[in-house]
């Protein structure tokens, strides 16, 4: 059971929308653990870490984002593992 990391950026109607307090909800059901915020050019960045089948799933359900959310595009790409302890949402 190895863990991985990975970079998700996400961009399309993805703030304003409650995107980073869904998954937080996700991410904590799912076992996952990093941070998700908001950036200056209307995107979202996540930071994850978990096994490579929740991180999948995860994934998978960024890039529909919770109900209000467009997603128009989701880059996840693997990172450094920074082992962290939980999942938070940054605020600025």
């Amino acid at each position: 059971m190895k863990k991985v990391h990975v970079n998700i950026t996400l961009t399309g109607k993805v703030q304003g929308v409650t995107f980073r307090e869904t998954t937080k909800y996700v991410a904590d059901q799912s076992g996952i653990r990093g941070f998700v915020r908001n950036e200056k050019d209307g995107s979202v960045y996540i930071e994850a870490e978990a096994e490579q089948w929740e991180l999948d799933s995860f994934i998978e359900w960024c890039n529909e984002g919770p109900d209000r959310a467009k997603v128009e595009h989701c880059e996840a790409v693997p990172g450094e593992l920074k082992n962290f302890t939980d999942f938070v949402v940054l605020k600025k």
